[in-house]
């Protein structure tokens, strides 16, 4: 598959029917690891999470966190929040971490890398045709998904992909994008 192929077919998948082969996720992994990094100092561990009482409980973590977006018992709200929480059915999710570096340069270096990891790991996903989705945790969210996966202290989350088979059955929709001009400036902004 051409890299701008990939490009036009990555979506954010939101069910899936079935996690990704072992021999898959070893070259999307592999793929990641040859993302560019500043310095080469490959800044990034990832946990990969395949045990179905830890995706449950993590699924759980999200749904109580987007119940958190919006007013209580509001019914858009409840229902996003069931959808994230279905969505780590039938995945592996891959949690990135980046190191906490002694100065600010180096977490910026190394949350640059890491994004840069997850966007190889999202492209060789749909090389495989499979299907990715970035979801992110913070506050107590995150520091409850830390404690579950026994993360170091000198760790800090970046955020995590589902990966698995998509749902043919699963409504994508189609990409809303800006115009070029909107967002492209040429020598000033």
């Amino acid at each position: 598959m051409e890299v701008y192929e990939a490009i036009e077919k990555r979506r954010t998948i939101r069910r899936f029917t079935a996690p990704p082969t072992k021999d898959q996720l070893s070259r999307i992994l592999k793929a990641g690891s040859l993302a560019p990094s500043p310095f080469n100092r490959q800044g990034w561990d990832v946990v990969v999470v395949e045990d179905l009482a830890l995706l449950q409980k993590i699924g759980e973590i999200k749904r109580r966190l987007t119940l958190e977006l919006g007013p209580p018992l509001s019914g858009a709200v409840e229902d996003m929040s069931r959808r994230q929480q279905e969505a780590f059915t039938n995945t592996v999710l891959l949690v990135i971490y980046q190191r906490i570096g002694k100065n600010p340069r180096e977490i910026r270096f190394d949350g640059g890398g890491a994004w840069l990891l997850m966007e190889n790991i999202c492209l060789a996903a749909v090389a495989e045709g499979l299907g990715t989705r970035i979801v992110s945790f913070w506050d107590w969210a995150e520091e409850e998904v830390n404690r579950l996966l026994l993360v170091p202290e000198d760790k800090k989350q970046v955020s995590a992909i589902n990966i698995g088979i998509p749902d043919v059955r699963e409504d994508i929709r189609p990409r809303s994008l800006k115009v070029i001009e909107q967002w492209v400036h040429w020598n000033h902004f």
